[in-house]
C-alpha cells in the first residue's frame, strides 16, 4: 500500500501536469483541487522541490511549477523519493535490502520468494509508468464515463 504522502505527491504533481495553460499553481489551489490538507501538502511540495522535481516562485503569478516533463517523472522514482523502500518485505527491496531478524535461510524462504514476485511485478508496471502516463489515463477514463452517462 502507498502511504498518503505519495498519494497526494502524485495528485499534486497530476494537478500541475494537467495545468498547461498557467505555468504555476499556489498551494491552495493545488489542495483546493485535489482535496489535500494544505499543511501536509506544503510539506510534500517542499521535498518535491528539494529533489529537483518542482520548482516555485513568490509574488504575483507565483506557486510550484514543474522543473521536469512529466514524461520524464517514472512512479517508481516518484515513489523512492517520497517514501523510500517500494518493496513490502525489506529483504526483498532492491535499493534498501535489510535482512529479516527471523529468517532463518532466505534462500529457501517462501514467503520471500513470493513477495520477490509481488516486487518484480509491481515494479515493471511502476517502472514503465510515467506521469504523462497517468494524466492520459485519467483523461480516457473521464471520456469512457461521459459516454456510460450518454448511452445510460
Amino acid at each position: 500500500m502507498i502511504s498518503k504522502r505519495t498519494k497526494y505527491a502524485i495528485k499534486a504533481l497530476v494537478a500541475l501536469a494537467k495545468n498547461k495553460d498557467k505555468k504555476s499553481m499556489t498551494i491552495m489551489e493545488i489542495a483546493q483541487q485535489e482535496n489535500i490538507p494544505k499543511k501536509f501538502l506544503e510539506a510534500i511540495l517542499l521535498d518535491m522541490r528539494k529533489q529537483g522535481i518542482l520548482s516555485s516562485k513568490i509574488g504575483i503569478g507565483g506557486g510550484y511549477y514543474m522543473l521536469k516533463q512529466p514524461s520524464e517523472i517514472v512512479l517508481t522514482q516518484l515513489m523512492r523519493t517520497i517514501d523510500g523502500p517500494i518493496a513490502m518485505l525489506p529483504c526483498v527491496s532492491l535499493n534498501f535490502y535489510e535482512r529479516c531478524e527471523d529468517c532463518t535461510d532466505e534462500v529457501t524462504c517462501g514467503i520471500r520468494d513470493a513477495f520477490a514476485q509481488v516486487r518484480d511485478a509491481s515494479l515493471k508496471v511502476m517502472s514503465e509508468t510515467t506521469l504523462e502516463d497517468i494524466v492520459k489515463r485519467e483523461e480516457r477514463l473521464k471520456v469512457s464515463k461521459s459516454k456510460g452517462k450518454k448511452q445510460g
